[in-house]
């Protein structure tokens, strides 16, 4: 009787550390589920981001301005544009 009990807890013993649903699959699935939400919160953060971005360009023509400088070079009707070139720095590449 007491080897059947032996084996018993044996048996039991093996499915809870290494069977299907074990405590080392619940480790694992822990860390997963951990290395998730980092990446959620992150992911979160960027659609904040955008969305206030959308949100400024539905808005205002501030940002519509500043993205077509920046990403396009554009100018407005009434300024004047100059490029200065640096002929130093220009004739320390070449060389």
């Amino acid at each position: 009787m007491t080897i059947i009990f032996i084996l018993l807890l044996v048996l039991l013993q093996y499915r809870l550390w290494f069977g299907n649903g074990s405590m080392r699959e619940v480790y694992q699935l822990q860390d997963e589920m951990a290395q998730l939400e980092v990446e959620n919160n992150k992911l979160l953060e960027r659609n904040r981001s955008l969305a206030a971005e959308v949100s400024d360009l539905k808005q205002g023509e501030a940002a519509i301005e500043e993205r077509a400088r920046s990403e396009m070079g554009m100018i407005r009707y009434d300024e004047t544009f100059y490029q200065i070139i640096d002929y130093s720095a220009a004739q320390t590449t070449i060389n």
